[in-house]
């Protein structure tokens, strides 16, 4: 213990006798209210290629940026700290790369992102062109900010605002932190999922307020070990696993922890959603949803093996995808509905080992008594249940 301790401590005093070398923006031409995709563009492969701790600066202000991606490996550390606010375009039909997101970071180990600033995907026009919901040849819209591959990573105490789509896509990352991270986008915001998550390993989500239009947090195929602690969600659709199973080749999702959660005013609360009559025969294991509030949530918790949006798909052929190992326990609020719980698990492959304890939900409306609804599961129980749960 002592000599981890000495090594600390050095490393610390060699990290402080050599701060990270600035690269600001403004050195290489970058200027409020103007576009700075050249300036970053060139501070980036600059601090990227350096052999010590970099940090790109973005300063306070105001500055306008077009479609970016920043990429590594890099030589050393790097940090792109951004204390002013950066605009996306607002118009997406001219963009000179339709199939990339809007800033984009690829391959980068030790990367930190922070500094107060806002990445603003300048959206609300793209949200009233949004139907992809109902079109599956849509245009496919910009996310604010898409992480391929990045490990050994934190970005925190930056704000993403009103992106085109999703506001934050995780694909490949391991060991990557979000803390005191910020996502603003108004309720009725068209597919603004606050974080999407999938295909990484050892994810961490604290501290963070999400508002958007869509699911705070979405966990996709192939995810493991995703840790989400001390989060406030709403308005939005509550934090989902799925939705899984419309394509044949995904890959299992295990180990999701979310405690000490805050639901207000959302659509869900903890929800699980897998598409019927789907190819995906992938499992879903090792779910423990713990301490949670629910502030006048219509669906506070929901297993839903049955999604089906806008009738995309046909229920005649059950999901293929099995729940399994999942703890629900102390989730207290309300209900704005009178279905507090729904767990609608599939027919071919039922909930298997789900434990519920300690809930207490109160319906706030006025439709009728609070109640639950079950199939295709057996939970066991422990501790206090209200409303009784799965009652026949």
């Amino acid at each position: 213990m002592a000599s981890r301790f000495i090594v600390l401590f050095f490393t610390v005093l060699a990290v402080n006798a050599h701060p990270p070398k600035p690269f600001d923006i403004r050195k290489y031409g970058g200027k409020p209210d103007a576009n700075i995709a050249k300036a970053l563009s060139s501070a980036w492969k600059e601090a990227c290629a350096d052999t010590t701790p970099s940090t790109v600066v973005v300063p306070k202000g105001t500055f306008k940026l077009d479609q970016i991606k920043l990429v590594g490996p890099c030589k050393a550390p790097i940090e792109l700290r951004v204390q002013g606010t950066i605009e996306a375009p607002s118009d997406y039909t001219n963009l000179p790369d339709k199939g990339a997101e809007w800033i984009t970071v690829n391959y980068v180990d030790h990367l930190t992102i922070r500094g107060g600033g806002v990445f603003d995907g300048n959206g609300k026009n793209a949200w009233t062109k949004n139907d992809c919901g109902k079109n599956p040849k849509c245009a496919k819209l910009p996310i604010n900010l898409s992480f391929n591959f990045i490990t050994n990573s934190i970005i925190h105490d930056v704000t993403t605002k009103d992106s085109k789509n999703f506001h934050v896509n995780v694909i490949g990352c391991k060991n990557v932190t979000f803390q005191r991270f910020t996502v603003s986008a108004p309720g009725d915001s068209v597919n603004t999922d606050g974080i999407h998550i999938a295909k990484s390993e050892r994810i961490k989500v604290t501290d963070c307020v999400i508002k958007t239009g869509d699911d705070c947090i979405s966990i996709g195929d192939g995810m493991k070990e995703l840790h989400i602690e001390k989060v406030t969600c709403g308005p939005g659709h509550g934090i989902s696993v799925g939705s899984l199973g419309r394509g044949e080749t995904e890959e299992d999702v295990t180990g999701i922890y979310v405690k000490n959660c805050t639901f207000i005013g959302t659509q869900n609360g903890i929800r699980v959603k897998t598409w019927p009559s789907a190819p995906a025969k992938l499992k879903i294991t090792d779910l423990h949803y713990e301490d949670i509030i629910m502030d006048n949530v219509e669906n506070p918790i929901i297993i839903d093996q049955e999604y089906c949006p806008y009738n995309q798909c046909k229920l005649g052929s059950p999901s293929l995808i099995q729940v399994n190992q999942m703890t629900v326990k102390n989730i207290k609020g309300t209900s704005k509905t009178p279905v507090a719980m729904q767990f609608s698990c599939s027919k071919a492959k039922p909930c298997k080992n789900v434990e519920i304890g300690d809930i207490d939900l109160a319906y706030s409306g006025t439709e009728g008594p609070i109640t639950t609804k079950c199939a295709n599961i057996k939970p066991t129980f422990v501790g206090k249940q209200n409303p009784p749960i799965c009652a026949a």
